[in-house]
């Protein structure tokens, strides 16, 4: 992808306006998980090691545009990367008020290698309506725009790809790089046989997801209820288990289209069941011709298990978003333990993402067994999908524009 990058970039003495995905929960003042934070760092530490003057921006939550509140205050961010980098990290909320910089001439405030913090962008309106007189104000700011926050890049906002239209440079920072270039390695020319796993509630939440994939991929696997519907779909009861009826047409379309490539669409033959979805609920297997009417599946079988593990270990691309089953119960987390432990023992280029799929890798604890780990969330399935990117496309076109 042809973009301009951070890397290539001489960024002493410059203004550098870096958007991040600095959204970590937040519980009590105190960050629970600062995941997304520790993944930033790199990032500020090489900015500042540099000599930039480095500007950060970031969203907390969902507050109601144009009213900022304490609850999604960007305070306790500040507070954790001030203690991380040993600098001050002070949180500036009047940025867009007139000309920042003439009114805060103060070399603490402009000097090389500082660090501030912007408070929550989406308490500015126009944010999330990508307002250009909001964007304007953003570049502004700054003589050099980095787009850093891969989970964000799908949405056209106004400090996703609005800054990026005025500001005099606009390029990736390293996440965003590493990201792309994961996902376009596994997408774009993947070592065979590709395999992807695909998880989740429903087949209609992650259609266009199966129907991308299915054109690309040598053996899609479906896991949690999405499976359930392609159980259906091949002619077996799901008993009382979640699926989708309307789209059993859908589901057998699909197989046959990997049938047709040469691929396949494995169907469990055995199953983990219980008779309610609770986490003391009794585990039974059973064969997939053996699922009752008051029967819940909540697994795939150990015979399925060993199955998808040899596919996983022949592999030479998988690509990971979502569970097989109830993993978050014990009872029910074989056989995605059991996928773990084959991915993380082939030797296949693996890209993984997803909020399920994440907390998955961290429960077992696989990651330092997968290539890449992506902590994309939409933006993540929108790439499969083949969907552009808006806060990539932009940078793209500006690349081009300047050659």
């Amino acid at each position: 992808m042809t973009i301009q990058r951070l890397e290539n970039l001489a960024v002493k003495g410059q203004r550098v306006l870096l958007r991040q995905d600095l959204n970590v929960p937040v519980r009590d003042g105190r960050i629970t998980s600062p995941a997304r934070i520790e993944a930033s760092l790199p990032t500020i530490r090489s900015l500042r090691e540099k000599g930039a003057r480095v500007m950060i921006m970031s969203h907390l939550g969902r507050p109601t545009e144009g009213k900022p509140d304490q609850q999604h205050s960007l305070a306790p961010v500040a507070a954790y990367l001030a203690d991380k980098l040993q600098c001050d990290v002070p949180l500036i909320t009047d940025y867009l008020q007139g000309d920042y910089w003439q009114r805060n001439p103060a070399p603490h405030q402009n000097a090389d290698g500082n660090v501030m913090l912007f408070e929550n962008v989406r308490f500015n309106l126009g944010e999330r309506a990508n307002d250009e007189c909001l964007s304007k104000k953003y570049a502004d700011l700054c003589d050099v725009y980095v787009m850093d926050a891969f989970a964000t890049a799908h949405r056209a906002q106004a400090s996703t790809h609005g800054v990026a239209k005025f500001a005099t440079i606009a390029c990736s920072g390293p996440l965003l790089s590493a990201e792309l270039d994961a996902l376009e390695k596994v997408l774009e020319a993947p070592k065979r046989p590709m395999v992807a796993i695909v998880g989740g509630a429903k087949v209609s939440h992650k259609l266009t997801v199966l129907e991308s994939l299915i054109a690309q991929v040598d053996q899609l696997i479906p896991g949690g209820a999405i499976a359930n519907t392609f159980i259906a779909a091949a002619g077996y009861a799901v008993g009382k288990s979640l699926y989708e009826p309307q789209l059993l047409q859908k589901a057998r379309i699909l197989m046959q289209a990997a049938a047709n490539r040469g691929g396949e669409i494995p169907i469990p033959t055995d199953v983990v069941v219980a008779h309610e979805f609770s986490e003391s609920a009794q585990a039974i297997v059973k064969s997939v011709e053996e699922v009752a009417a008051n029967d819940l599946i909540m697994d795939i079988g150990p015979q399925t298990a060993e199955r998808y593990a040899n596919i996983m270990r022949d592999a030479g691309t998988i690509l990971w978003n979502g569970p097989l089953g109830v993993f978050e119960f014990p009872a029910f987390a074989s056989g995605t333990a059991a996928l773990g432990k084959a991915i993380a023992e082939s030797q296949a280029y693996c890209v993984a993402g997803g909020g399920d799929t994440l907390a998955a890798i961290d429960k077992f604890g696989l990651q330092d067994h997968i290539a890449y780990i992506s902590t994309g969330g939409g933006a993540f399935l929108e790439f499969i999908e083949g969907q552009g990117l808006a806060g990539v496309e932009f940078l793209q076109q500006k690349n081009a524009a300047e050659k």
